[in-house]
């Protein structure tokens, strides 16, 4: 196949296209926030209409921001592990 092509030939080509000279790309940690991360968890079908139920009734009583994120977060901040019992979670 190097007989079909002019290695000179095919070395500008690849220079002017795929090898060029480009501005780096900008680092991932300005493309995205660093204070926060996106997670994805499991829950019940049941544990999801209950905190839906929660949102909705925050939001009827003027919590505009409320939003699961931010009730899971709200509830993480009240446990106190010493005082979970041993056999409610699982």
């Amino acid at each position: 196949m190097s007989e079909l092509f002019d290695q000179d030939e095919v070395g500008k080509v690849l220079a002017g296209s795929f090898f060029s000279e480009r501005p780096a790309p900008a680092a991932k940690s300005e493309d995205k926030p660093t204070h926060y991360k996106t997670l994805c968890i499991s829950m019940y079908n049941e544990d999801i209409e209950q905190l839906d139920a929660m949102v909705r009734a925050l939001k009827a009583r003027g919590h505009t921001k409320a939003s699961r994120s931010a009730l899971i977060r709200h509830a993480i901040a009240q446990v106190q592990v010493e005082d979970v019992p041993r056999r409610s979670l699982f």
